[in-house]
């Protein structure tokens, strides 16, 4: 795994991640989700299935479900940047990250379209297992 930690979270800095990498950020292609509200939110995801992403919050974020309601959408309740959707798969949280949320130019490869909402609800679960991070964890800090 990269030992190189990437970096990245919302604008006023309550959510802050940091991924570690299985593979150089140069071969991860975001993905541009044309759902309406992915569309809506100029948000393009990226993951690994190896990797491993760290979460974290001061005070509570905003929570937000849509379309198949699978999914969780988490955004910073102050400054409303979109950071992060979850899944919970086999009781096991796996997510993806909004690449336009990396601190700093990250060498990400070119850009693919996504049309998730074309899959039944299974379909979405396996796809998410197989391209988000599976090792997800969340820590809430005093501000």
């Amino acid at each position: 795994m990269n030992t190189t930690p990437l970096r990245g979270g919302c604008h006023c800095g309550r959510l802050g991640w940091e991924a570690r990498l299985s593979q150089s950020a140069a071969t991860l292609s975001p993905r541009a989700c044309d759902c309406s509200f992915c569309t809506k939110h100029g948000a393009v995801w990226f993951s690994d299935a190896h990797g491993s992403v760290h979460l974290r919050l001061r005070g509570e974020p905003l929570r937000y479900r849509q379309g198949s309601a699978q999914a969780e959408f988490i955004a910073c309740s102050h400054c409303a940047v979109l950071v992060m959707v979850t899944c919970l798969i086999d009781e096991r949280t796996h997510a993806a990250l909004n690449a336009r949320t990396v601190d700093g130019p990250v060498p990400f490869a070119p850009e693919q379209p996504a049309s998730p909402q074309r899959l039944d609800a299974d379909d979405k679960r396996e796809r998410w297992s197989q391209l988000w991070f599976p090792d997800v964890r969340f820590d809430y800090v005093d501000d």
